[in-house]
């Protein structure tokens, strides 16, 4: 099960990604649609409820889509998961231990740092050297070629590291209404810092252009 979170971690990373681009669609219905939008957002969550023994984590039906209860108990069992509980939304809850929790946060950290080195080595960001992080991913430092960045289309990886950030932090138990993650752009020669990007504030300006 704990494979299966993160891999809905990283595909509703992509889905926040991909909805935030189609933000300027429908904004002649706007006013009358703020309310069903809210609830939309909400239902869309990960909800994380940290208890004194157990850690209950609440995926949106969204992440689950397909996925019979009776498949999704068999690999918890496996997982050390103590309940799975089908809600009337059609979202799911795991409750577990603080320990396997932690193992959860662990393997998505792993998994985390893997895209990141993945996102600095890849040939579509030839502009990119280094990515810098602090521990719970809030905030990231991209080292760049000046140059070759502004002349290309490399800006975009700021969204991949924020949105993994957002997310790693939300499963981790962060409130939604507070946390960020700050995406830091250097130059790679003269160590100036010509650039930041907050999250999800650059998200709410992208639905409002």
């Amino acid at each position: 099960m704990k494979k299966f979170i993160i891999m809905m971690f990283f595909a509703l990373v992509l889905l926040a990604a991909c909805s935030s681009e189609s933000g300027d669609e429908g904004k002649s219905e706007e006013a009358s649609a703020n309310t069903e939008e809210t609830d939309k957002d909400n239902s869309e969550s990960v909800n994380v409820d940290k208890g004194l023994l157990n850690v209950e984590i609440t995926l949106p039906a969204s992440m689950v889509e397909g996925e019979s209860i009776e498949d999704l108990e068999t690999e918890a069992k496996e997982d050390g998961i103590k309940k799975v509980t089908k809600n009337d939304d059609g979202s799911v809850t795991y409750k577990m231990s603080k320990s396997t929790h932690k193992e959860l946060m662990g393997e998505m950290e792993e998994s985390l740092k893997d895209s990141i080195e993945e996102t600095k080595n890849s040939e579509d960001y030839v502009s990119i050297k280094d990515i810098k992080h602090n521990n719970d991913f809030s905030a990231f430092t991209m080292i760049v070629n000046k140059s070759d960045y502004e002349n290309s289309m490399d800006g975009f990886a700021t969204m991949s590291l924020g949105m993994a950030g957002m997310m790693y932090q939300l499963f981790d138990g962060a409130d939604p209404d507070e946390y960020s993650v700050t995406i830091a752009v250097q130059d790679e020669e003269s160590g100036d810092k010509f650039d930041e990007v907050v999250y999800p504030d650059a998200l709410e300006d992208m639905e409002t252009e």
